[in-house]
């Protein structure tokens, strides 16, 4: 491959924001890289299966069962190939549509990049399971985290360069990081917000002159129920037309693409549109309100003033519709405000909105499950002062 004609032509192409949102993901389609797929077949594969499951309720049902649950983790990995297969040869095929990509072009050529590809995505989904399996945290997650936070350092020496040509002025990149800042702790305080629905468990005597005291708790509904989701499916479709126009050379779907070009105000709207729209459908399909309310009958709890079973279910889709609104309008918000960010100042765009979104959920997901395995092994916090006995004598240690 020839890595610079390559990235030169999607640099230039009305294509080039599927690339960019593939490559932030953890792909490197822009550069051809062994790994270029990344976790994206995988995470696909996954969102089809969720999807499904809340549409067929035979997968519904399999995925409350342990055993279901494995079957559906095997035919994932097989929807995986399907999918890295598919994408690594329409990717073979589009290299080889621009002037000098591919050195030697042929069967032997598409026959090796189509394996390549199709491999190191297998081979990275592999790598996410056994970190999720061996380690703390979802390796699926990790490693588009780190596909992202790779780039911060690359990131900062262009926004040094850029001062030192007088491109931007060292005020404006001062407020450029301060924007970013407040956009990180905008981001973490709306994933941990959430909304306490309060749940009240009566008396109950177990036998044998057991009795359970009745408990107060809750149930917490977070304000970004659908997380990063949204904002992927919004970019996804919105960069359809300039995707196509690549592959088909169509004047219309060119004008389409260049009519909704980033930091242009028809793609504010319809970008805010879609994000409301998949907030609510997405939320719809993993938040089951009527499994919940059931559960919570079984177990005797109730909400107060509310009725258990239908009636509690409806409550809970009620609070649901409320939250989700604010939370929508800030996913839509936190990915704009970076785009018409650097479309003003002219500086390109390293960490959008769903960037800092997967990287601040995944490290805060991280920190709690390290949390609980500290609590677990009862283990005392980093700062907490003690003392503890080390030949024979007692040491001071913080």
């Amino acid at each position: 491959m020839n890595v610079q004609a390559l990235s030169d032509f999607i640099r230039n192409s009305a294509a080039a924001g599927f690339f960019g949102l593939y490559d932030m993901l953890g792909g490197g389609l822009s550069r051809a890289t062994v790994f270029a797929l990344g976790i994206m077949p995988y995470i696909s594969a996954s969102i089809i299966f969720q999807l499904v499951g809340g549409v067929v309720p035979s997968i519904g049902k399999m995925q409350k069962e342990e055993e279901g649950r494995k079957t559906l983790t095997q035919w994932t990995r097989y929807m995986t190939v399907f999918i890295a297969f598919a994408q690594a040869w329409t990717f073979t095929l589009f290299t080889e549509s621009i002037p000098g990509a591919v050195v030697n072009p042929g069967f032997t050529s598409r026959l090796v990049m189509v394996a390549t590809l199709t491999v190191g995505a297998i081979f990275v989904m592999w790598l996410g399971e056994q970190i999720t399996e061996r380690g703390i945290g979802n390796g699926m997650s990790l490693l588009i985290t780190f596909s992202i936070l790779e780039r911060l350092w690359p990131g900062l020496l262009q926004l040094g360069s850029l001062i030192k040509g007088s491109v931007v002025s060292p005020l404006g990149a001062v407020f450029y990081i301060l924007i970013l800042v407040g956009i990180v702790a905008a981001t973490t305080a709306m994933t941990v917000a959430s909304r306490k629905i309060p749940i009240q468990i009566p008396r109950k005597v177990m036998g044998r002159g057991r009795i359970r005291e009745g408990q107060k708790t809750f149930i917490p509904i977070r304000l970004l129920t659908a997380s990063v989701m949204p904002i992927i499916f919004a970019q996804t479709i919105i960069i359809v037309p300039g995707t196509l126009a690549s592959f088909t050379k169509s004047p219309l779907l060119l004008d389409v693409a260049n009519f909704f070009y980033p930091g242009s105000l028809p793609y504010a709207v319809v970008f805010s549109l879609m994000v409301l729209l998949f907030s609510y459908f997405y939320t719809s399909i993993i938040f089951n309100s009527v499994d919940l309310a059931e559960n919570l009958k079984k177990q005797g709890g109730f909400i107060p003033g509310v009725k258990p079973g239908a009636s509690t279910a409806d409550y809970i889709d009620e609070v649901l519709t409320r939250i989700t609104l604010p939370g929508a309008i800030f996913l839509a918000v936190i990915a704009l405000v970076p785009v018409f960010l650097s479309t003003k100042m002219g500086v390109q765009q390293q960490f959008g909105g769903t960037s800092v979104l997967i990287v601040v959920g995944t490290l805060l997901d991280t920190l709690a499950q390290v949390e609980q395995h500290r609590q677990l092994r009862k283990y005392d916090g980093f700062m907490k002062s003690g003392r503890v006995k080390f030949r024979g004598r007692q040491q001071r240690f913080i």
